[in-house]
């Protein structure tokens, strides 16, 4: 696996964290184990992974996600839970998968590993609180299943092919970052700013 493949894989499960970093560990811990993945010798420290206790504590956090996200305002409430934790996940497997013996890597890795996690996460929350407003609860859970399915079928792609998941991972944070702006802007039409009736004192 060449720099450019080991960057994609590092991008994609570090994006991927910021989504669902307990099923992003679970299903690559359960894959590992099974035989599934077989991971080059540069990519040894992720054999902690298929650890069974690390593999059930994920799976647990996967399954308490999985149904707590799929809750209006639950779901925001778990997401401010995992602020802090997600972006650290993030950046321990980006350091993981890149696996440098040089500290300023192993730094600037770290950086760009939990500022990624960091980046999904806040577009995912951002989003989460938006759709909390709508009076129906089916866009929640429309919105947590495509993100479900999203996550799992990134997380394959990208230990088949890293550059292209890293890519596609980008390519949809790109695209829910311009799409909170957009609805931003359009809040802002329907909802202006109230202008205050104060009139300016006259000088003297």
């Amino acid at each position: 696996m060449g720099i450019v493949e080991i960057l994609g894989l590092a991008a994609s499960v570090s994006l991927l964290s910021g989504w669902r970093l307990y099923l992003t560990v679970f299903a690559t811990g359960l894959a590992m184990s099974s035989g599934y993945i077989d991971l080059p010798e540069n990519l040894a420290m992720l054999d902690a992974l298929a650890n069974p206790w690390v593999i059930g504590v994920a799976g647990l956090g996967a399954l308490a996600e999985f149904f707590a996200d799929k809750i209006a305002w639950l779901d925001s409430i778990w997401d401010g839970l995992n602020t802090l934790i997600r972006p650290l996940g993030g950046a321990m497997l980006a350091l993981a998968v890149v696996d440098s013996g040089d500290p300023v890597w192993q730094v600037v890795v770290f950086l760009l590993g939990g500022g990624a996690a960091l980046a999904s996460h806040a577009t995912k929350a951002t989003a989460r609180a938006a759709v909390n407003t709508s009076p129906e609860p089916f866009s929640n859970v429309l919105l947590s299943t495509a993100e479900d399915v999203a996550t799992g079928g990134l997380l394959a792609l990208a230990f088949a092919n890293p550059v292209a998941a890293a890519a596609i991972a980008v390519a949809l944070l790109g695209l829910a970052i311009y799409g909170l702006w957009k609805g931003y802007r359009m809040f802002r039409r329907v909802f202006p700013k109230p202008v205050s009736d104060t009139k300016p004192l006259p000088d003297s």
